[in-house]
């Protein structure tokens, strides 16, 4: 899927397909999430890189991009040598993140009952009886 052209084939204006489908992907909430804990400081590329370690660095790049390109990251180049690159939030950004800390606690709130949930549903499907604990008595 092309990151940079998201359109609903039927409804090329939808706001949920153009809008969210960017910043509700694997890494873009996160990438959202960790630059907010910095306090609101500037953060480089390996600091954010190092706070999510299972982020590749061109998925890293890919998604810092996308989210500079929709206005919910700024970029900083420092003119040195190396050079120094730095990312920070924008106020669109700001503006999302108690939607975001909303969805989390509620994700906290939900986590033991969705995972004890997904057990038991892939344990049914396993057993193929689809009744919770029939498995063992066949």
């Amino acid at each position: 899927m092309d990151r940079t052209t998201i359109e609903d084939a039927l409804f090329p204006d939808c706001p949920i397909r153009n809008i969210l489908a960017r910043i509700i992907d694997k890494w873009s909430l996160l990438v959202i999430y960790t630059l907010d804990r910095s306090g609101g400081r500037a953060v480089r590329f390996k600091e954010l890189q190092r706070e999510i370690p299972d982020i590749s660095q061109k998925m890293l790049t890919v998604t810092l991009r996308t989210l500079e390109e929709d206005g919910y990251v700024m970029r900083k180049i420092y003119p040195e040598v190396p050079p120094r690159v730095e990312y920070s939030l924008t106020e669109r950004a700001r503006s999302l993140l108690p939607h975001i800390n909303a969805l989390l606690a509620w994700a906290l709130e939900n986590r033991d009952a969705i995972m004890s949930d997904r057990k038991a549903a892939t344990a049914n499907r396993l057993c193929g009886t689809g009744k919770q604990g029939d498995c063992g008595r066949r």
